[in-house]
């Protein structure tokens, strides 16, 4: 096969989705509808939300999806579908309808990221690409926000590209990362492609490449004056180069009228060699210069070297925010959670287990989250039945579902539900906000959540309730099939 060409992403599915759609086709369930919920059970790395991200290439997925003459021909070759599966899957088209919280909102366990209404064969189809999508670059902008928030409004650059796994993971790595928040990336061709600024400076083996230390200074900043950022640790930080580093600054810089420039540390105490860097960057006189680092950081490293005092203005995350290394499986899940009749109403379904964690909340949903009217913070989430509406002119007692003892009431409050069309009858009725629109709605909507809810470890459990009428028919259910 010839890797290079484009592939046709439609095939990117678990092999049971086609063996069940098949056996859907055969037993007159081609046409039932269904609906499917996208969320996740457990917050990455323990913390108390996660991010919302990849919905633009789900989009872009269900827009193009398709079955080529070639994918028919492979699949005939298996000799396990019908031919008139097949030729059902010649002509196949989304027509369903999708709902999705935007991306960048933050998000709680056991919520509905995405709901899917569709046939029953449309709906298992695009299972995995739904799931690879919301995984992956919900845990990377969730892991990108943990760093960003521990940066404490420094910039925050996403380095990690050369340890990401694979090309569309370092590419929508930083697409996500930038959601998160962070300021920018090392990655070329997502500033090509998506607008995530890509800058950088050099590697060890531009200092390695000359004669001297010096040498490779000088020729860099002369080349690059506006963008003079020299990296000091490839010999001896203290001794020769921030020494030589500011040796050129007042050599080049200095006559040109430059006092913008950098010098970045990837190795050693960060917190020492920052602190003294500082100390003799100001006494030659470059106080605007900043001191940039790199080197395995991630939230809790960046934490601890800035309580220890250190000077630094911009942090180079790599390998630990594009793999998401402490954590690197988000879990998000899809489920079945009711189907139609053939009267057309709504049928509530449930997974049972006998991990608690693992039970689903049934039927077709709206999410709502309650907001503050005098702090404009989000008190609570509310779930509940498609056709409930919620008052929020008055008070409101919500429980804990999973500790049901623990109420709370709420008022003075508004309501706004979360999930917005995206496809109705498989037409797009959704248009995409910018990538930079996209960012500073998370940036804004992580500012409503108290701090406690955002603390690294053991945040505030936030309150994610159930509307009584649902809790009811999950209770029904669980009974039922018990």
């Amino acid at each position: 096969m010839d890797m290079t060409s484009k592939l046709n992403l439609t095939m990117l599915c678990d092999f049971y989705e086609l063996t069940m759609s098949n056996g859907y086709f055969a037993n007159g369930y081609k046409d039932r509808i269904t609906y499917f919920d996208v969320f996740y059970r457990r917050c990455p790395d323990g913390g108390g939300f996660a991010i919302a991200a990849g919905l633009e290439q789900i989009i872009e997925y269900i827009q193009m999806l398709h079955f080529t003459p070639e994918d028919i021909e492979y699949l005939r070759g298996r000799e396990l579908f019908s031919e008139e599966f097949l030729e059902y899957l010649a002509n196949f088209k989304f027509t369903g309808d999708i709902w999705a919280v935007p991306e960048g909102t933050p998000v709680f366990p056991k919520e509905p990221i995405i709901t899917v209404r569709a046939p029953a064969i449309e709906a298992q189809l695009i299972e995995t690409f739904l799931l690879l999508c919301t995984n992956h670059q919900s845990l990377i902008a969730t892991k990108a926000n943990r760093v960003v928030r521990a940066a404490e409004g420094r910039t925050v650059l996403e380095f990690g590209s050369r340890r990401a796994q694979g090309p569309d993971a370092a590419i929508l790595g930083a697409r996500a990362a930038y959601i998160g928040g962070c300021n920018g990336t090392a990655c070329t061709i997502a500033d090509q492609l998506y607008g995530v600024h890509a800058g950088g400076t050099m590697a060890h083996a531009w200092v390695q490449m000359f004669d001297t230390e010096y040498e490779a200074f000088k020729t860099y900043v002369s080349l690059y004056p506006n963008n003079a950022t020299l990296l000091v640790d490839t010999y001896n930080t203290l001794k020769s180069g921030v020494p030589n580093a500011i040796r050129v600054f007042n050599e080049v810089l200095k006559p040109l009228g430059i006092k913008k420039c950098g010098i970045r540390l990837d190795s050693g105490d960060m917190a020492y060699l920052s602190q003294k860097a500082r100390q003799m960057l100001d006494e030659a006189g470059w106080t605007e210069c900043q001191i940039s680092v790199s080197n395995s950081l991630d939230e809790y490293t960046i934490q601890d070297i800035l309580r220890q005092g250190a000077k630094i203005d911009m942090f180079g995350v790599g390998e630990r925010l594009i793999t998401a290394r402490s954590e690197p499986v988000f879990g998000g899940v899809y489920k079945l959670v009711a189907v139609e009749d053939k009267e057309g109403e709504i049928v509530p379904k449930i997974k049972i287990s006998e991990n608690v964690g693992k039970i689903t909340n049934p039927h077709f949903k709206k999410l709502y989250r309650f907001f503050g009217n005098d702090t404009g913070k989000a008190i609570a989430d509310y779930l509940c039945v498609y056709d409930e509406v919620v008052d929020d002119s008055g008070e409101m007692e919500i429980f804990d579902p999973e500790a049901t003892w623990k109420t709370k009431t709420v008022y003075n409050f508004t309501a706004k539900e979360l999930q917005v069309p995206i496809f109705v009858k498989g037409e797009l009725v959704y248009k995409c906000p910018t990538l930079e629109e996209i960012r500073s709605y998370c940036l804004e909507q992580v500012d409503t959540l108290w701090d406690e809810v955002k603390r690294f470890d053991n945040p505030h459990n936030y309150y994610v309730d159930l509307s009584q009428k649902l809790w009811d028919i999950k209770y029904n259910l669980l009974k039922k099939n018990s």
